[in-house]
């Protein structure tokens, strides 16, 4: 349990300073990266507190304590992921929208140059 503890650690710094390098370098926008920053130290500091990990293994009858702390890493994650499904979709949509007004414009445009003509 240790182990997997300390890899758990490990991984959530390891994701951490790439979300920081990545919003030092300007690759991922700085609303976004606070929910992976958010997630890494949610991770970070389960894998450091065991004995909140095995209260709630007790407090919801969880067969096993690693159980819980995937359990935990994945409700977390698949939160984060329904959330930028979300923005993806919105995204999405304002492209739609906006490629439709540049095609008014470009037919306005187009209207102007030939009465011009």
């Amino acid at each position: 349990m240790d182990r997997l503890l300390n890899v758990t650690t490990v991984l959530s710094v390891v994701l951490l300073i790439v979300v920081l390098f990545s919003v030092r370098r300007a690759h991922i926008r700085v609303e976004y990266s606070v929910s992976w920053l958010l997630a890494a130290g949610f991770m970070l500091a389960l894998s450091r507190a065991r004995p909140v990990l095995e209260y709630i293994t007790r407090r919801f009858d969880i067969p096993d304590t690693p159980l819980t702390l995937f359990l935990a890493a994945g409700s977390v994650f698949l939160i984060m992921f329904f959330r930028f499904s979300l923005i993806i979709s919105d995204l999405r949509d304002d492209n739609i929208a906006l490629a439709q007004r540049v095609a008014i414009l470009e037919y306005h445009i187009r209207t102007l140059e030939q009465h011009e003509d």
